[in-house]
């Protein structure tokens, strides 16, 4: 039997317990994967992150230096394969973490914010992103998957969290999403 993780990485409000996480952890546990959940703990952030490069990038920082200490017993080098899942702040954070260490870990990046691209280089792996994401600019972030040879695929009129707005759509949206993620772990 192979000795396989996952390492989820959330978002600062898109936690483990969200669509794209959730299910994701549910597919890596059917394929008997090791799962490992990292969290952050903040003070008070303002409500428009978005808008505050700064603060975006104290967070950043934060939220890597408490992944650090919360994974540093981890052997990585024991397992068969490694499997980072990150969201949002999280894609920046494991990129970097794995660039740091300089691990061999596939990826699954759920909408990256642009800072992610400084630290994620070609890997196994797949970036999705919505066409409506105010965190990072689509042009931009298919330019640079291109770039990088990354695996991504772009959901037409989703915002930060793969969303439209219209329900329907978006389960079928995340089906799609999950049914490419599941072959992934295959």
């Amino acid at each position: 039997m192979s000795k396989n993780i996952v390492v989820l990485f959330p978002g600062i409000g898109y936690h483990n317990d969200k669509p794209l996480m959730y299910y994701t952890k549910k597919i890596a546990k059917n394929a008997d994967y090791e799962i490992v959940e990292v969290s952050y703990e903040f003070g008070e952030l303002p409500t428009d992150l978005k808008k505050n490069q700064e603060k975006i990038q104290e967070a950043y920082e934060e939220a890597f230096k408490q992944v650090d200490e919360q994974l540093k017993n981890i052997d990585f080098k024991a397992y068969d394969r490694v499997v980072f899942v990150g969201k949002s702040i999280g894609t920046a954070v494991m990129a970097r973490y794995n660039m740091t260490y300089e691990l061999d870990v596939d990826m699954i990046i759920y909408t990256p914010i642009p800072e992610t691209f400084n630290y994620v280089s070609n890997c196994e792996g797949l970036v999705f992103h919505g066409s409506a994401d105010p965190f990072c600019d689509t042009d931009m972030c298919v330019q640079l998957c291109e770039e990088l040879s990354l695996t991504y695929a772009v959901v037409p009129g989703a915002n930060h969290s793969l969303e439209t707005g219209d329900v329907a759509l978006d389960i079928k949206n995340i089906g799609r999403v999950m049914e490419t993620v599941e072959k992934l772990f295959l």
